[in-house]
């Protein structure tokens, strides 16, 4: 599987989110309704976003899911997979809102992928 190209795509969508919700976390709040007070929520989400865009960022050029970046493939996993589960979760309860199927559709395929990447072995270009 192509990594460089996973991570590539990763870092853009956190990278996205994390710059919105930094910059414009009222906004947010008022397209979701809810409460402005809240918006403190958001920038600290948008800070981790960004933060594992980074992450993301840094290690693209090294074979992901070997002995070094192993934990990197489990913690894009877990991301991934736990924020599908409650993507689903909110989506069967609220099936009106607009955003929560593209955004789950998104999250479970990269859940997917990277259940891929972390539960195989990895294979090198020189092979």
């Amino acid at each position: 599987m192509n990594t460089k190209l996973l991570m590539t795509i990763t870092t853009a969508i956190l990278g996205l989110a994390g710059v919105i919700l930094n910059f414009f976390p009222l906004e947010v709040s008022n397209t979701l309704q809810i409460d402005k007070a809240n918006s403190i929520i958001f920038q600290i989400l948008g800070s981790l976003y960004f933060a594992f865009a980074m992450l993301n960022w840094m290690t693209k050029d090294h074979l992901i899911g070997g002995i070094y970046t192993r934990p990197i493939a489990m913690a894009n996993f877990a991301h991934f997979m736990i924020a599908a589960l409650g993507l689903i979760k909110s989506g069967i309860k609220n099936p009106n809102i607009p955003f929560i199927w593209p955004a789950m559709t998104a999250y479970l395929i990269l859940a997917v992928l990277f259940g891929f990447v972390l539960f195989t072995s990895p294979k090198s270009k020189a092979q």
